[in-house]
């Protein structure tokens, strides 16, 4: 067997399970759970219809590329979207979502052998983080380096916190903005200082952007290819943005996305998607270029989101340290200090047991730097069903902590 798959850690939700399997829920109550960032406001009926017009393509293998015509959808999206023009055939590559994509592009991008005389390869990611980023390094030889987020700064991550000695090392940087779970937009300064210590140390960019549409502010997020042209990097050099339809467009199941961004690496990476079994099915490719091409669905799908956020945001902050993000569908909580010592562990475990609501401790989703673990003490809440069901959960979550404490 690989003796690199012996270095994944477990992911969250294996070790949610394992720590409520001991706990009996309260019974009176139905369950809810905000554990899961998973869509559930209905699909758009566009894009069933788009699914289910046209299934002779199941006939023939899918060409790995993609079609023309949904490459040039998604390349159209990015310039409605960010004012971007990019050749799609050369630019834009359509993948089966972006954690599948995220995975392999580390895969393309990270050479083992380099580095060896000081420790191998580096991988460098926010933190808390997406765990597929430290699993994708972990596979492909590299070691990750987690740079901790700043809850002073928005959450903010502090990439001034990683040696030189670290950057010398790295060659692959995940940034992800909207953030998981936080929701922080990285700023155009933060884009500079990034993309100059990309230029010094040649290291390559992954900005998975995953959530950008699901801001609750009147400016939409800026993007990281839109910050690249604002600064005059028109080439995209060392810069891969990733993005997905399952947040945008309610569709998870579907698994569509497409990268975009410099040109070099799309072609390195496309040859690695044809050896790894990657094309995407003909009937998703008619579903996908629907909903890129379709911005209604996005607009309402955004103001649902809004309208949640305002009603449940408030009721939980009159409890907890709390508050409305920038973007994304996740609430990023503190823990109050008096509950349990602040331990977000004990928190989820007492919560489900006594009001049956599921939330997902903070440390999973974050690893120990500088002797701390930036996410201890917080929950993560998903606030991906309809809202009376979400301000359920607020409340009885309110209700716990008046108790408890």
């Amino acid at each position: 067997m690989n003796p690199l798959l012996a270095r994944l850690q477990p992911y969250p939700f294996e070790r949610l399970k394992k720590l409520f399997a001991s706990v009996s829920p309260n019974p009176a109550l139905r369950p809810i759970s905000l554990g899961i960032g998973e869509p559930r406001h209905a699909t758009p009926e566009l894009i069933k219809a788009a699914w289910s017009a046209d299934l002779s393509g199941l006939a023939s293998y899918p060409a790995t590329a993609g079609e023309p015509r949904l490459r040039q959808a998604c390349a159209h999206w990015l310039q409605r979207r960010y004012g971007l023009a990019l050749n799609p055939l050369t630019q834009v590559l359509p993948v089966n979502g972006s954690r599948e994509a995220l995975f392999a592009l580390t895969q393309t991008v990270v050479d083992p052998t380099q580095h060896a005389d000081s420790g191998g390869p580096i991988v460098v990611c926010p933190n808390p983080f997406y765990q597929i980023y430290e699993g994708a390094a972990l596979l492909a030889g590299a070691t990750p380096w987690f740079a901790p987020s700043d809850p002073t700064r928005n959450f903010a991550v502090d990439w001034d916190s990683v040696p030189a000695a670290v950057w010398q090392r790295t060659q692959l940087l995940f940034v992800c903005s909207p953030g998981n779970p936080t929701g922080a937009v990285m700023p155009m300064a933060e884009w500079e200082k990034l993309f100059a210590l990309s230029d010094r140390y040649g290291f390559v960019i992954a900005s998975d952007e995953c959530y950008s549409e699901i801001y609750f502010r009147d400016e939409a997020p800026l993007g990281g290819l839109e910050a690249a042209v604002k600064l005059g990097r028109a080439d995209f050099k060392n810069l891969i943005a990733l993005t997905s339809l399952s947040k945008r467009s309610n569709v998870p199941g579907m698994r569509s996305g497409f990268v975009a961004g410099d040109t070099a690496i799309i072609a390195q990476f496309l040859l690695y998607r044809t050896y790894h079994g990657s094309a995407m099915n003909i009937v998703v490719q008619n579903a996908s270029i629907a909903a890129w091409n379709d911005e209604a669905h996005v607009v309402d799908n955004r103001a649902q989101y809004r309208a949640k956020f305002a009603h449940v945001t408030p009721v939980l902050a009159s409890v907890m340290n709390v508050r409305l993000p920038d973007a994304g569908f996740y609430l990023w909580a503190q823990v109050p200090q008096k509950m349990f010592g602040g331990s977000d562990v004990d928190f989820a475990r007492e919560l489900l047991a006594q009001y049956n609501v599921t939330v997902l401790p903070g440390s999973y989703l974050a690893r120990e730097s500088a002797g701390h673990n930036p996410g201890q003490g917080r929950i993560r809440m998903a606030l991906v069903a309809e809202t009376a069901e979400c301000l359920e959960a607020a409340e009885r979550i309110v209700q716990f902590i008046q108790k408890t404490s």
